[in-house]
């Protein structure tokens, strides 16, 4: 069994705060594969499902951020399961926007959701680190992360999103280099070949030089030249013969 955890903060005031990137992860797999409805459990919404033969529960506490540990902590008591069995989605300001990176274990960084974790369950969980950006100085982040994602960030964000979705059964059996490649595949698609060399060839055939830039005028016929017109035969007559044929 695994544990997916979301970080967020509950109510419709926070549901589009950059801090919430964990709780719009959940609820995309949630809604794509199935799971069963949100119900109450653990301090926190709780949904189950199964992803490649994995039994998986999604956690998205309601105790606020700075206690999400406490909802974990519960959950992870009454199910038995170690930290290892946990992954926790969350927003990560050292990422660029639409960023996603796979971690286990490590230092919380500061970030008071994952501070509250490791106070109840110990650091060696994985995390799903989920790029947001920086607002460039530390005494904005607290206004930053309470913000809504911009209008500007919805494509990204949408494709993030799917890609974390088609990603998760590979997470749940620990295959973190699929989960990754998912991710990639919706956020930054591989371009087509063919269609890369055809505007390298239009780009090449813009900048060839001595390429005319109107069309060509249709062939005519070639002037047959001087040397190839036949020369009259020389005249040998006498100037009275000349005189005399004029009267016949």
């Amino acid at each position: 069994m695994k544990l997916f955890v979301g970080l967020g903060n509950p109510g419709a005031k926070y549901a589009g705060n950059r801090h919430n990137i964990g709780f719009m992860a959940l609820d995309q797999i949630a809604s794509d594969h199935g799971f069963s409805p949100w119900k109450s459990k653990f301090q926190a919404q709780m949904s189950e499902g199964t992803l490649s033969g994995e039994k998986v529960i999604l956690l998205k506490p309601q105790t606020f951020m700075n206690n999400s540990g406490q909802s974990v902590g519960e959950a992870l008591r009454f199910f038995k399961l170690t930290p290892a069995d946990v992954v926790v989605f969350h927003d990560e300001l050292d990422l660029a926007p639409s960023k996603c990176r796979v971690k286990n274990g490590g230092g919380h960084a500061g970030h008071n959701g994952l501070r509250s974790i490791h106070s109840h369950i110990g650091a060696d969980y994985g995390r799903v680190r989920l790029g947001v950006g920086h607002p460039g100085h530390k005494d904005a982040v607290a206004g930053y992360v309470l913000r809504d994602f911009p209008k500007a960030d919805q494509g990204w964000l949408d494709d993030l999103m799917r890609g974390l979705s088609d990603g998760a059964a590979a997470l749940a059996t620990g295959d973190s280099g699929r989960f990754m490649n998912a991710v990639a595949l919706r956020v930054a698609p591989p371009r087509s070949s063919t269609g890369e060399a055809s505007k390298g060839r239009k780009k090449a055939q813009k900048s060839e030089p001595g390429v005319a830039k109107t069309p060509a005028k249709a062939a005519t016929p070639e002037a047959p030249a001087a040397s190839d017109i036949p020369a009259a035969p020389e005249d040998s007559r006498s100037p009275m013969q000349k005189l005399l044929d004029k009267f016949k």
